[in-house]
């Protein structure tokens, strides 16, 4: 399997999105990655669609921060996220339970 840099898995948010799962919700999601793989990216779901950018949101309903190796780990399913959260390897602010639900809107492993 190749390996996939962080940031080509955040943007696959786009194809793995499932918009059903998502219905109704309008959010603006921060992504703050550190380290070698860091970057700064806004995931804006809304009308049936995930959009992905890079960039920092000016009011996001939910910030997300991890090391990008440690973050690309979690969205391959190698690290449980909630397990990561417990360890301060993943950090949340803002709407905790939309960080809950957000794994359900998309399709893992691409």
């Amino acid at each position: 399997m190749a390996e996939y840099t962080v940031k080509e898995l955040i943007f696959n948010h786009e194809k793995a999105f499932m918009p059903e799962k998502a219905a109704g919700l309008e959010a603006v999601v921060q992504y703050h990655l550190t380290g070698d793989e860091g970057g700064d990216y806004i995931i804006t779901i809304g009308g049936d669609k995930c959009k992905v950018e890079e960039g920092v949101a000016e009011n996001p309903v939910m910030t997300m921060t991890a090391d990008g190796k440690y973050f690309s780990d979690v969205l391959l399913g190698k690290a449980d996220g909630m397990k990561g959260f417990m360890d301060g390897k993943l950090q949340l602010a803002g709407d905790l339970n939309l960080a809950m639900k957000l794994t359900s809107f998309f399709k893992m492993g691409g």
